[in-house]
């Protein structure tokens, strides 16, 4: 039997430059799913062997909608195309997913995205979770297993798009195990420690800012609140939770809220509402005092000369003002947990804190925002004896 009629259907040999003989296969695939213009697969083998079982499987992939033409698209092209095709992620969204794929693309942005495997990504994980080396010898700060799953996470939506679109037969990130995560236990004041700080704070410029920390607005929300979003007519007034500066990537933009939930108008209290007028006169004596030179930017956090602080120096200066006031070390979102724990031990609802705090899900929290304190432990320790004593 010769060669020829060995061959499968659309193959013949052919002679290359260098006078070695190759098996050259052309085969249907069908109409492109997202053109609907037909696809052709040309591919050489050095025997008819090899070229018998590659029709073989092309046909049968045909067959089932599950074929993928090779492609050299590299990971790192992959995932900016993704990126791009996201058109309304917020901005710090979009930052946190491309931190999150920074070590992956580091690692493997050049390969083309058909060759990774699960391999690939196991391997970088253990080494993310060890302490990548750096080029002095040291190690990198181990990443946690939350930031380990986000990454798995965002390449996993890449790797999706791609079999979405025909170019990928399987989603390799998939079938990594996700590491374990244990989230850090939250410290939060208690009434006392709030007083203590609150009773040092109140000599600070921005008292204000801090009062805001512990009535629940994240770092970003008041660092972008303006005067035009407190309305201080009537006994006490309402502020309007609109916008939010960050910082992302050493550059501070103004976003929308994190989310529409977090679009909100909440009541003062009468001590929020002095603590605004009071800020208030002071920056207007502060404007006079630096004259032409005033930046007029209608936000409330700014410095001496009406300049916006950065959203970090908030987390410094609280910092500094819990050691004056000599109580516990906490984040300064740790002060959002605060007024929700003292919320919830006040006897608040639920739905009440959960729309106070701009969430979506009163579920979410009591989960995740709402703690317990030793106090209020002693207390269910005296409840339980009252009912044995009984």
């Amino acid at each position: 039997m010769s060669t020829q009629r060995k061959l499968p259907p659309g193959a013949r040999e052919v002679v290359l430059p260098n006078g070695q003989k190759r098996i050259e296969m052309v085969i249907d695939l069908g109409p492109d799913p997202a053109t609907g213009r037909r696809r052709q697969s040309r591919r050489r083998f050095r025997t008819a062997t090899e070229a018998r079982d590659a029709y073989a499987e092309i046909r049968s992939t045909v067959r089932a909608g599950t074929h993928v033409r090779r492609s050299r698209e590299t990971l790192a092209q992959a995932a900016a195309a993704w990126l791009a095709g996201k058109r309304n992620l917020k901005a710090s969204t979009r930052a946190g997913y491309e931190h999150a794929l920074e070590p992956v693309l580091a690692a493997y942005g050049a390969m083309p995205v058909q060759r990774l495997t699960k391999r690939h990504i196991d391997d970088l994980v253990t080494a993310l979770a060890e302490g990548m080396p750096l080029p002095d010898g040291r190690r990198r700060r181990p990443w946690t297993g939350r930031t380990v799953s986000l990454l798995l996470f965002v390449l996993g939506k890449v790797l999706d798009d791609l079999m979405r679109q025909g170019q990928l037969v399987r989603n390799v990130a998939t079938l990594v195990e996700r590491p374990r995560h244990r989230p850090a236990e939250r410290d939060t004041w208690t009434v006392e420690e709030v007083r203590a700080f609150l009773a040092v704070a109140k000599a600070d410029r921005l008292h204000v800012a801090w009062l805001l920390a512990l009535y629940g607005l994240r770092r970003g929300e008041i660092a972008g609140l303006r005067w035009a979003d407190v309305d201080l007519n009537g006994t006490t007034g309402t502020l309007k939770v609109v916008a939010t500066r960050l910082a992302i990537n050493g550059r501070v933009i103004t976003d929308d809220p994190k989310s529409e939930h977090g679009r909100r108008t909440l009541p003062l209290t009468a001590a929020l509402a002095e603590a605004f007028r009071e800020r208030h006169r002071a920056q207007a004596a502060e404007r006079i005092a630096v004259g032409p030179a005033y930046a007029e930017s209608g936000l409330i956090v700014v410095d001496e000369a009406g300049n916006p602080l950065r959203p970090e120096r908030l987390t410094d200066r609280f910092g500094g003002l819990a050691r004056q006031a000599g109580v516990r070390q906490i984040r300064l979102h740790d002060a959002r947990h605060t007024c929700g724990t003292l919320m919830h031990l006040a006897g608040e609802p639920a739905a009440a804190i959960s729309a106070w705090l701009g969430h979506s899900s009163p579920a979410f929290t009591m989960r995740t925002y709402v703690h317990s304190q030793t106090g209020a432990l002693n207390n269910a320790a005296a409840t339980l004896d009252r009912v044995f004593e009984q």
